[in-house]
């Protein structure tokens, strides 16, 4: 915007400041992520303020660039907390809680949610309230209990329908869908991702639509059409590539990659592998770059290449102690324990799984037991 560049030109900045919050309101829900973190980064060589620091931590969130994102989110919160703005400092403790959630730290996701809910509450912000009851949601649907976070979704719903946050609505049963998916009811999970659908484009919400089909994509490719599947992966890597969203895009590559693994079709599958691989580097998603490299690993194994894998394998557990995600390094490791035991390296598959089995216990993982099991069979064939 020119105001805003005319201002930071002039050292004016509480013009800047004032502009950059207008727009950035209105190009955050429109996935401007580059161009807001562009404005806020201006706005930031005027001096420290929060609602630069907030919108920047957004925006490099939405980007795959979590830890940046801590840092613009911790310093936007000290300067709230500072001038004693209880709503923002809620709102940004919910979203510090959000990028813990995508390090894979739900403990501390749920940390911060709790600490934003009752200031949310006492400032009486219906749509923060509803927002933070939906997170919460989210961080019990990733711990495997589907049942807590049906029944916080079930209490944002209302909330969200009573203040007419219908974009915010179509999270909420986007999530919904999402708790039956991984209970395995796909029917139900359709059902509700239809309705946010329909919401979501009503509103004119691309990069929550695009979200949507993706997810519509998974569930026909867990249910074996991949037909079905790369069709609503098409619309949804459409979108993302319109909007500018390059971590979704690299998502939805990614899951393209692993319908055409379930195909059979491996050259395919590393294809698109491999252009998902790229964006998640360059836009720092180290999550999503070890579930790439992952998957690569799979097929490397499937093809009889044992030493490719293992330095697959090797790269994916590095990053995943870097990023700090307990719960992908305990199913990784377990990949790794089969990997060693085809190889005959029993003493170190053996090492990998009680890593895995100690991972797996400290994240409440829902494959606990299989891990256990996997892990005492192991045991058992060393000592015969």
């Amino acid at each position: 915007m020119e105001v805003h560049r005319l201002a930071v030109v002039g050292r004016e900045p509480a013009i800047a400041r004032h502009v950059g919050e207008l727009v950035s309101r209105v190009w955050l829900p429109r996935s401007r992520f580059a161009d807001v973190a562009a404005m806020a980064s201006a706005t930031l060589t005027l001096g420290s303020d929060a609602g630069a620091f907030y919108d920047l931590g957004w925006a490099q969130s939405s980007t795959g660039q979590p830890l940046k994102a801590l840092a613009s989110y911790e310093r936007a919160l000290h300067l709230y907390r500072e001038a004693g703005n209880r709503g923002n400092e809620a709102a940004t403790l919910t979203n510090i809680g959000l990028v813990h959630h995508s390090l894979g730290d739900r403990e501390q996701a749920l940390s911060h949610y709790r600490q934003a809910l009752p200031i949310q509450r006492e400032v009486g912000h219906r749509r923060g309230e509803a927002n933070t009851l939906n997170n919460i949601g989210g961080a019990y649907n990733s711990l495997g209990d589907g049942k807590q976070a049906l029944a916080f979704y079930g209490q944002a719903l209302p909330i969200r329908r009573e203040v007419g946050d219908r974009a915010g609505e179509a999270a909420t049963l986007n999530n919904i869908g999402g708790v039956y998916d991984r209970l395995g009811d796909g029917g139900r999970a359709l059902a509700f991702y239809g309705q946010a659908l329909s919401i979501r484009r009503e509103v004119g919400d691309r990069a929550g639509e695009a979200t949507t089909l993706n997810n519509i994509g998974g569930v026909y490719d867990r249910l074996g059409d991949g037909g079905e599947a790369l069709a609503f992966y098409g619309q949804a890597l459409s979108i993302r590539r319109e909007v500018g969203d390059r971590a979704g895009e690299a998502t939805t590559l990614n899951n393209i990659g692993g319908v055409y693994e379930s195909l059979g079709d491996g050259k395919q599958a590393l294809a698109f592998y491999g252009q998902a691989l790229p964006i998640r580097r360059e836009v720092g998603d180290r999550a999503g770059e070890a579930i790439t490299l992952n998957n690569i690993s799979v097929i490397r194994f499937h093809q009889g290449d044992l030493a490719a894998t293992k330095d697959i394998l090797d790269e994916v557990l590095g990053v995943l102690r870097v990023v700090g995600d307990r719960r992908s390094e305990a199913v990784a490791s377990t990949n790794m324990a089969a990997l060693l035991e085809s190889m005959a390296r029993l003493d170190e598959a053996i090492e990998f799984q009680r890593r895995a089995v100690d991972l797996a216990e400290q994240t409440s993982h829902p494959e606990l037991d299989e891990y256990r099991a996997f892990l005492t069979r192991l045991e058992e064939t060393e000592g015969s």
